[in-house]
């Protein structure tokens, strides 16, 4: 491998000499054009002679029939003005001009004569230099594969063997998907372990998850732990405007690996080149098609003594084409789900390590408390807590920074420069108390954290809710009180001020979102006791659900639309209960939010059970 790495060494795949004469050529037809304008003033041969006489000329350069010179005193003539000019001796010649040169005592230089052959050869040979090597370096690229301009050339990065120092140390939760992959990691350290027992090691390796759960940064860690190269590239590297080019990179890729082996091919977001084909209202995409068939093609031509791994990732799996996922090809599925609990203690104490945290901040209550967020949403919230503890000038960050940063990751900046009204304050404090009252009061609802009315980019403020542990089943007494909640908003603005305002828009959309997902695919509904006639929730992807007809009929539909309206209608009953029952400590709570514009969680459960807040 040296060797021929040595022997391709002195090729012009960087260009620089190229480069270099194209610059040459270039400052010479600059010089052969820009030249003139820097010569001496050309006088007639008249005015030189006129000047001689005059005793006006200082000294004289002879070249040929060219007489190069200057003169004492700046002449103007014609409209022009000269110290230094050029003039040329007349065909016939003048036999007067030396023996006056020599009366006049001028000093006379001469040099030979330039030979306009070399300028004329020199500007004709660099043009067909630069083209023939220009030929030469575009032959050399599609001798190694690169296609014209480089265009069919894997984009892959590579990291040698030893380099990659990611590890599985560093990798914060994933408990599951660490033991899934050290199969792999076995596998590249002692092949002949698994093949002596008859085994085979999946070919290739899917890791499936939402968006920053540490999917590449696990294919990296499998590199580093088993010392081989790594070739990471993006799915939409392989597609370019020219057909074709896809499925070259992809033969390039894998013959690159077959090189390096044993090495790992990690293709970042699957999903560019491995949609279904053939979906969508459009018919299919030639070139992504192609390059799918290609890489299903490569995947297939492994052989048993090729210790080469693929792996990828993914957050949308429900969209790649089957043929890729069959066993033999990408048959391993592993799942990188959101992190838990203690997952996320691990990873605030990994982005935590170069901050300076106070006394005051628990990373385990803040786990308990961030719900839903992947390792990136943790990065990105000890970074912006680090940020506002600077930007105050303070050496250390405590809960305070953390709280803020929360804040403004889950529901946007502030709005400073928003001016409400007294009375659209009012109306806000007393929506965001009936969520917070009616979330307070019914048993199965997540605690209620803190109640906000600061306007912020997001929404005009907040009831946050967290629950006490991870929930991964929704049992119906549940989402009942969670529907009950968001209607909190609503009743209490009909209760107070005897109408509705926009400000309910979003829990509306959201419940109604909720309740029909009971109806047509949990069967939490009367009459849909034991029956899911909607299926599995889907989102439309390229047009493919758009030409399916439904699987119920329109009475069906009917029933549907009555039975979530009956569940909407039933949870404004209980909220509207709730509110009625325990008005004084909305008013209470109402009133402290519009004094504080935040009221905590404790503050909270105070004013509802009637201790002073």
């Amino acid at each position: 491998m040296q060797d021929k790495q040595k022997q391709q060494k002195p090729d012009f795949r960087n260009d620089t000499f190229l480069h270099v004469l194209i610059l040459l050529f270039l400052v010479l037809l600059f010089w052969n054009f820009a030249g003139p304008m820097w010569q001496p003033a050309q006088i007639s041969y008249s005015d030189f002679l006129a000047q001689l006489r005059e005793d006006n000329v200082e000294e004289v350069t002879v070249r040929g029939d060219r007489i190069e010179g200057s003169v004492h005193e700046e002449v103007e003539k014609d409209d022009i003005t000269y110290t230094d000019f050029v003039t040329y001796t007349p065909a016939f010649g003048d036999d007067q001009l030396m023996p006056l040169l020599q009366e006049k005592d001028i000093q006379v230089y001469t040099q030979p004569e330039r030979s306009p052959i070399f300028w004329y050869l020199l500007l004709s040979t660099i043009p067909l230099l630069l083209i023939a090597l220009l030929i030469y370096s575009q032959y050399r690229k599609m001798q190694g594969g690169g296609g014209m301009f480089g265009l069919g050339k894997s984009q892959a990065k590579k990291f040698d063997q030893g380099k990659q120092s990611t590890t599985f140390q560093d990798v914060a939760g994933a408990r599951e998907a660490k033991v899934e992959l050290m199969e792999v990691v076995d596998y590249l350290k002692d092949p002949g372990k698994i093949h002596e027992m008859g085994g085979k090691v999946p070919r290739g390796v899917i890791l499936v998850g939402p968006p920053g759960t540490g999917k590449t940064l696990l294919a990296k860690a499998v590199a580093g732990e088993s010392g081989v190269s790594f070739l990471s590239i993006t799915g939409s590297d392989f597609m370019e405007m020219f057909v074709g080019v896809g499925a070259k990179r992809v033969r390039n890729l894998f013959e690159e690996a077959r090189q390096n082996a044993p090495s790992i091919i990690y293709i970042d977001e699957i999903d560019a080149i491995g949609r279904r084909r053939g979906s969508g209202m459009g018919g299919g995409h030639d070139e992504r098609e192609q390059t799918l068939n290609q890489l299903l093609g490569e995947l297939d031509g492994f052989e048993e003594h090729e210790n080469i791994v693929v792996m990828t990732s993914t957050n949308r799996p429900d969209i790649l084409d089957p043929a890729l996922t069959r066993p033999g090809r990408f048959d391993r599925r592993i799942l990188v789900d959101l992190p838990t609990v203690q997952d996320r203690v691990e990873l605030l104490q990994v982005h935590s390590k170069n901050k300076q945290l106070g006394q005051d901040v628990d990373l385990e209550r803040l786990a308990r408390e961030t719900p839903g967020f992947s390792g990136a949403d943790l990065e990105n919230l000890m970074n912006e807590a680090a940020l506002m503890a600077a930007r105050d000038g303070r050496s250390h960050i405590n809960s305070q920074d953390i709280e803020t940063a929360r804040d403004k990751i889950l529901m946007g900046l502030k709005r400073h420069g928003l001016v409400m009204t007294h009375e659209e304050k009012r109306m806000v404090a007393y929506h965001e108390a009936g969520h917070a009252i009616v979330g307070a009061v019914l048993p199965h609802a997540d605690p209620v954290y803190k109640v906000s009315i600061v306007p912020r980019s997001q929404s005009m403020g907040a009831t946050q809710q967290f629950p006490d542990r991870e929930q991964y089943i929704f049992a119906r007494e549940y989402l009942l009180d969670r529907l009950a909640v968001m209607m909190g908003g609503r009743c209490a603005e009909v209760q107070v001020f005897s109408t509705a305002t926009s400000g309910a828009a979003n829990d509306l959309q959201e419940a109604t979102k909720i309740a029909r997902r009971m109806v047509m695919e949990w069967g939490m509904s009367e009459a849909f006791e034991h029956m899911a006639p909607g299926g599995p929730g889907k989102e439309i992807f390229l047009g493919e659900d758009l030409g399916k007809t439904r699987e119920y009929s329109e009475s069906t539909a009917q029933k549907i639309d009555l039975e979530v309206e009956a569940i909407l209608k039933k949870a404004y009953e209980r909220a509207n209960e709730v509110l009625s029952s325990r008005r004084q400590a909305m008013d209470e709570l109402a009133e402290s939010l519009m004094q504080n514009d935040e009221v905590s969680g404790e503050t909270v459960y105070a004013i509802v059970e009637g201790k002073k807040a």
